[in-house]
């Protein structure tokens, strides 16, 4: 496969690291990589301005004018495929990666058997990114990218699937689970959740990163939350 990585951080012997490991493992692995190390939050950001095309990157988020969570809720504005992993030297930001779906955090030192399993998620997801399901809908083919699915319910024999488009496909709400991947989860009888979308759970609803709440039934909180700890 071939990605584009960036590395993020302001410490110079710590973005060389990283891009050096992420070189290694690309190579290892079978990937081409095309690798780029920015200094700051800003320098990256004006490089993604003429070019938004990459994949992955590694995000350091104790950095000078504009921190790393700053930045990636910047980014997250336009763009839900990059895929965001942080590198943080505090436990402390944890909380804040719902918001913007980071993929994974790294704590420094990082550890370059981690760096690797966490790469190897990235890619995987960057390529699910490119899996589009067809469906006939009012006898034309319809095409929906599965990274743009939030959510999908049931309501009689019809399924709605919730992406940039709504599209509502006479099928079971089984019938769409066999299609979707580890990523999404069935909620009950009549929903399934894009689990890389949520930002918070309660006993009661889920609460996906476009603001959406989805109802949940009694007894369901607790294998939603295992199955986002499975998935991470």
């Amino acid at each position: 496969m071939d990605l584009k990585i960036a590395v993020c951080d302001d410490s110079e012997a710590d973005r060389q690291y990283i891009a050096d490991l992420a070189a290694r493992w690309a190579r290892e692995a079978g990937h081409t990589a095309r690798l780029s190390a920015f200094e700051s939050a800003e320098s990256f950001l004006f490089h993604y301005a003429e070019r938004s095309d990459y994949d992955i990157l590694l995000l350091d988020i104790e950095m000078g004018a504009m921190d790393g969570v700053s930045m990636a809720k910047e980014l997250r504005r336009d763009n839900r495929t990059l895929q965001i992993i942080f590198i943080t030297g505090y436990s402390d930001y944890i909380s804040e990666g719902y918001e913007v779906e980071a993929l994974h955090y790294l704590m420094k030192p990082v550890n370059a058997d981690k760096l690797r399993s966490v790469l190897d998620r990235a890619a995987e997801r960057v390529s699910r990114n490119g899996r589009v399901l067809s469906f006939e809908v009012g006898g034309e083919m319809v095409r929906v990218p599965v990274h743009e699915i939030r959510y999908a319910d049931v309501l009689g024999n019809y399924v709605t699937i919730h992406a940039k488009t709504d599209v509502t496909v006479k099928m079971t709400l089984g019938e769409l689970e066999g299609r979707l991947d580890g990523h999404f989860y069935r909620v009950g009888r009549s929903a399934i959740i894009n689990l890389a979308l949520v930002s918070r759970v309660t006993r009661t609803e889920v609460r996906l990163s476009d603001g959406t709440s989805v109802p949940i039934p009694r007894g369901a909180y607790e294998g939603i939350n295992r199955a986002i700890i499975d998935m991470g």
